[in-house]
Parts: structure tokens; sequence; C-alpha cells
């Protein structure tokens, strides 16, 4: 298998409780599996950076190989890690991470016995200094996945996001994108992300992410989107949720609003994962920027539309590519 595409960060044991539909308890899921479902809408020949414990299920990597996701880059530590991941759906703009106990009392069901002593990750303040165990390095990339033609890093702690680009962009890639995680994206760490963003192809922040990098300088996303792109990027998109995106190309200093496709939401987690997968696969389609959003934006809807993180492998043929013309008449330039 030719690995075109990779997608590097962290795989989850995945327990939801979406908005409509059954709840999945212990499915394979986490950002890295949104973004691979959302690139394989529209491509193959994907592979997969990654740690994980020894009581990773096997069968779950053997799953991903059949769906066309090379897993040579999935590295199996030996010892135990704790991979459990819980959100809940609360209404069609709303997901929460906190207090699993209390979201299945008030929906009636019994509590997994799995999810037993289950607590959310370290604070948003200590994440960027922190290293998990199970982020990929540099170390474990196959030396083919140098070779291709597009990386997505999915959020990851900072040393992380710095060695990965940073080897990346050494190998003199052609398309590098990032989606950046919340914990490092603070006032005080401004010089430290224009490190990181130099170079990059894409920088694919949330909006409520991108204000915090900003908190107390300026209130317009597009003096924001702007700025990042004078650290080095060439371009930059603010992922607002149901209000779709933001789009700000460096080099032709143009600017697009693209309105998120009218789905109809069972669960939010991932949309944003999902849009980055689709983004990368649109851009090194076409290389235009526009397309690249209009792309990640469908992989998005159709990811909302289910719970379980791998229901976009089942979608519908030419689906994508009708709501993909749809939507291109839906775009308004700023």
């Amino acid at each position: 298998m030719s690995v075109l595409f990779v997608l590097a960060g962290h795989l989850r044991n995945e327990y939801i409780l979406p908005l409509n539909g059954r709840p999945m308890l212990g499915v394979p899921g986490g950002l890295l599996v949104h973004a691979a479902a959302g690139l394989t809408i529209w491509e193959s020949g994907c592979g997969m950076l990654a740690r994980v414990g020894e009581e990773y299920p096997q069968a779950w990597l053997q799953d991903f190989a059949r769906y066309g996701w090379d897993t040579r880059g999935v590295h199996i530590l030996p010892q135990s890690i704790d991979q459990r991941s819980f959100h809940a759906c609360l209404d069609p703009q709303t997901t929460t991470t906190s207090n699993p106990l209390s979201h299945f009392a008030r929906l009636g069901l019994p509590f997994p016995k799995p999810l037993l002593g289950y607590a959310p990750g370290v604070s948003r303040e200590e994440d960027w200094k922190t290293t998990p165990v199970d982020a990929p390095h540099p170390a474990d990339i196959p030396a083919d996945y140098l070779d291709a033609r597009g990386v997505h890093i999915c959020p990851v702690d900072y040393t992380t996001a710095l060695r990965l680009s940073s080897a990346y962009r050494e190998a003199g890639i052609s398309a590098l994108i990032l989606d950046p995680s919340p914990a490092y994206l603070q006032r005080s760490m401004t010089e430290k992300v224009r490190l990181l963003v130099l170079g990059l192809t894409a920088f694919l922040p949330a909006e409520e992410e991108l204000r915090g990098l900003f908190w107390g300088r300026t209130n317009d996303l597009w003096e924001m989107a702007e700025a990042v792109a004078d650290y080095g990027c060439e371009i930059v998109v603010i992922k607002r949720g149901q209000k779709g995106q933001m789009l700000y190309d460096r080099e032709s200093k143009k600017r697009w609003e693209v309105p998120a496709y009218p789905a109809r939401v069972a669960d939010l987690s991932g949309a944003g994962s999902s849009f980055c997968g689709g983004f990368l696969a649109g851009y090194l389609r076409t290389f235009d920027p526009l397309q690249a959003v209009l792309h990640g934006n469908v992989s998005a809807s159709i990811t909302v539309e289910g719970s379980e993180p791998l229901h976009t492998m089942e979608c519908t043929p030419g689906l994508a590519e009708k709501r993909l013309e749809s939507l291109a008449e839906m775009v308004r330039k700023a």
C-alpha cells in the first residue's frame, strides 16, 4: 500500500452518549480516527502515526487495515496506558467530557464498569508542559511515511507538535497542516506558537481556541487570522462549529466565509478533526485553499450525522460530491 497521507495523533477507547441514537460503549475512536475517516471520504492511502498500550485491542488495528489505513506507524508500547475517552452530546451545539456518572444517570442508563475511575486529562494550564506516554514521536515514523504527499498533526501537546512538524519540514513534505491543542493557545504562549506555525501549509484552530491566543489584544477574527499567517503560515482556517469556517489565504490576501453544510446533528464530537482530514484531501486534490475548506466542511457534515466514529465509512456513494457542489454556491467573500 502506498502511503500518500500521514495523520499523527492519539487513538482512544471511546464511550459516547450521542444526542440521538444508542450509546456507543468501548468503540475505537480518538481525533486521529475522526481525521482518518474525514480524509477517507475523499481519498485512500492514509498512514496512522500513534502510540498505544499493550491492552489496545488488536482487532481494532485490523479493522483500520480493512479500511485501507496503514497502521505500521502505530507503535504498541509494552505497558498499560489509559486511553479511555468519554463525551456526551447535550444539544446540537454542546458536547461535554466531564462527569460521565451524572450523564448516564440523567439518561437512566447503567454506568459501564470499564469507565470506573475515569477522569478527564490534565488541566489546560498544565497540558502544554506535559508529553503523554502515548504521544507519537519522530523516531516512530516509518521511512516511507517521510515521502507522503501531505501530513496532518491532530491536537497533541506542544512538544510533540513541534517535534513532528520539524521532522516533516526537514523532509520537505508538500503539505503540512496542524490542528492545535487549546492547551497552548494562550496569550502567554504567543512566541512558542509563532515558532510552531512557521513553515506550516495550514493552521486550523477552533474559534474559541484562537481567541485564547489573542485574549486582551483583539476581538477581530480576521485580524487574528492575518497575524497568525504573518508568523509564516500559508493558510489559516478558523473552525466555527455550526457557523462554518473563515478562510484567510496569505499569498492572495483573500478572505472567505463558508457556512456549515446543513446537517442533522447526532453527535458533534470529532467534527473538527474530520474537517481537517477532508481539508488535507481537498488541498492535495486541487491545491486550492477554498476547495480544501469545502472538502473539509462536507466531511464534518457527514461526521455529525452519526455517533459511531467510523460510521462515515458507510456513507452513500456520491453523497459527498453532491454536498460539495451544493456548498460551493453558499461561499461568501469577506
